[in-house]
């Protein structure tokens, strides 16, 4: 049997793919690599009850995966490192039904007409890969609209001075906000900031036949237990419910089988460890930036391009401790954020050109509270003072931080390959990652984080610090920081473009070279912007999705 589509992957991108697809009439097998804890599995319309709010078990006992000791990654910032520095966790995203989006808290914002034309807006810079995409913010807005209703997304159209602009509202209102972003976003907007509710794939009120967030504090890096989140839920179960999509979990897709310019289906290795093929009219790759390559290079796709151009958002941390309660751990992780790091205004061109460089674009700023109640243990000495530490409660209930997505600049050298010795525990290569941040990402970072500090100091901090991800190079280790990006972001190892020359696939995400292969997550991304990927990448896979089932508009 030969099927209208198989998927590689259900994350969000994927899951896009399947709703999209089937909506259209097509027949689909989703193929999924890890184990299945979001859909019933007697019922795969409907979602499962395997998340709670457990911090063991999201946090350090892999139940999403994926398992460094089983399926590791490898690391190192350049060729003079060997062939790895370092074997074990590298930028890892859930491997398991749903994704990336079971484990996120959901912030969707959009990206920004001039994020789509960097290049054309700013130039070029030294050293980076800056360039155009081969579509606009205007090609994409519709699909952003229908991406928003389809997973649900609560925001205030309008909340945003610097947002690109919108056919319509928001499908729900925006949540209940944490306290602690109250306090902070005051204390931003008297010093000229312009804070708002983030824009989140969270129910603020019941949608879609899913209830409303209550606001449990086990958010970010969870499952929803109640399933408030729409994102991928929403995509998957609308998918299955149609009976044109059957779901493969624990199923490893080893390569592309092709024949010409064409792919004829692909080769798996089932939960049995038996190898066979699923047959296919068309390919749609959604395993994300690290893992689509990874298939890539073991099908022996060889363009020269598939894995380079990695790019994650360069993290800067600005955490401070009260002397009240915030309460960070409760609410939704992140309910407001601010923009004005991303605009490249007078300051930062200033102190751009003072570091030698044209211009510089920090990222979204995240307010929120950033540690949980076991995370905080760790970090107290053991003895007598631990439970007066916990009771009082500095590093959690008065701690608040800022995180600042940086945008980061593409570069060649900036690469996902095979490694050419480590293995995973099926025996095929894994993906390695070279990395080493671009000097913007450095200087932006240090022109915006005193203005964070600021801000927590005007919130009444007694003591605050500031460090990034990865850490420059040659500054100590700081507990989980290392040279190794903590940014689950990433993007850019299939950049999409016209020209075969400069890019992977075309503007619809088609693999140049393979007219039936098409590649539905943000590995086609070509600048990173200062935004979570989400959203865009979900209208992407959307787009692209549409195109194969022969359509322009949203189906």
């Amino acid at each position: 049997m030969t099927v209208d589509a198989v998927i590689v992957g259900s994350g969000p991108g994927g899951a896009t793919a399947a709703d999209v697809l089937t909506r259209a009439g097509w027949d689909v097998v989703i193929v999924e690599k890890g184990r299945n804890h979001l859909l019933d599995p007697d019922d795969l319309s409907r979602p499962a009850a395997d998340y709670s709010n457990d911090e063991l078990k999201f946090i350090y006992r892999h139940f999403l995966g994926p398992d460094p000791l089983v399926e590791p990654r490898t690391f190192r910032r350049g060729e003079e490192e060997g062939d790895h520095a370092y074997v074990g966790e590298v930028n890892s995203i859930p491997t398991t039904v749903g994704g990336g989006g079971t484990h996120a808290d959901g912030k969707v914002p959009r990206f920004r007409e001039e994020d789509f034309a960097l290049l054309s807006t700013h130039g070029p810079v030294e050293g980076a890969e800056v360039a155009d995409w081969p579509i606009s913010y205007e090609d994409l807005e519709p699909f952003y609209a229908e991406a928003e209703r389809a997973i649900g997304v609560a925001g205030e159209a309008g909340a945003n001075p610097f947002a690109a602009w919108r056919s319509g509202p928001y499908p729900m209102p925006s949540g209940a906000p944490m306290y602690g972003a109250l306090r902070s976003s005051a204390a931003a907007e008297a010093l000229g900031l312009h804070p708002y509710a983030a824009p989140t794939a969270a129910n603020s009120i019941p949608y879609d036949g899913r209830p409303a967030c209550n606001n449990c504090g086990f958010c970010a890096f969870f499952g929803c237990p109640i399933h408030a989140k729409g994102d991928p839920v929403a995509l998957l179960t609308r998918a299955m419910a149609s009976g044109r999509a059957e779901l493969l979990p624990e199923t490893f897709v080893s390569r592309l089988v092709t024949e010409g310019r064409r792919a004829t289906g692909v080769e798996v290795v089932g939960p049995d460890g038996a190898t066979r093929r699923i047959d296919a009219r068309h390919v749609v790759v959604a395993a994300g930036a690290v893992e689509t390559p990874r298939l890539l290079l073991l099908s022996g796709i060889d363009h020269p391009l598939v894995g380079r151009n990695f790019m994650v958002h360069f993290q800067t941390f600005v955490i401070g401790i009260l002397p009240e309660r915030v309460h960070g751990h409760k609410g939704r992780a992140v309910t407001h954020v601010h923009d004005d790091a991303v605009i490249v205004d007078d300051a930062a061109r200033a102190a751009a050109a003072e570091a030698g460089l044209p211009w510089i674009r920090g990222g979204l700023v995240e307010h929120g509270g950033p540690s949980l109640p076991i995370m905080e243990a760790k970090l107290y000495p053991w003895g007598a003072k631990h439970k007066s530490l916990m009771r009082s409660s500095p590093m959690r209930d008065r701690m608040w931080a800022f995180t600042m997505q940086g945008e980061d600049l593409p570069q060649l050298t900036n690469r996902v390959d095979l490694d050419p010795t480590v293995r995973d525990a099926r025996g095929f290569p894994v993906a390695r990652v070279t990395y080493r941040p671009h000097r913007h990402e450095l200087v932006a970072s240090a022109h915006h984080a005193p203005r964070l500090v600021r801000v927590l100091q005007d919130m009444g901090a007694t003591w605050t610090m500031t460090s990034t991800s990865p850490l420059a190079e040659g500054e100590d280790r700081r507990g989980a920081l290392s040279a190794i990006p903590m940014s689950r972001h990433v993007m850019g190892t299939t950049r999409m473009g016209e020209d075969p020359g400069t890019s992977v696939v075309d503007a619809l995400g088609r693999l140049h070279g393979l007219d039936n292969v098409v590649v539905a997550d943000s590995s086609v991304f070509v600048t990173s912007a200062g935004y979570g990927p989400t959203l865009t990448l979900v209208a992407l896979a959307a787009r692209a999705a549409a195109a194969l089932a022969g359509r322009t508009a949203p189906v």
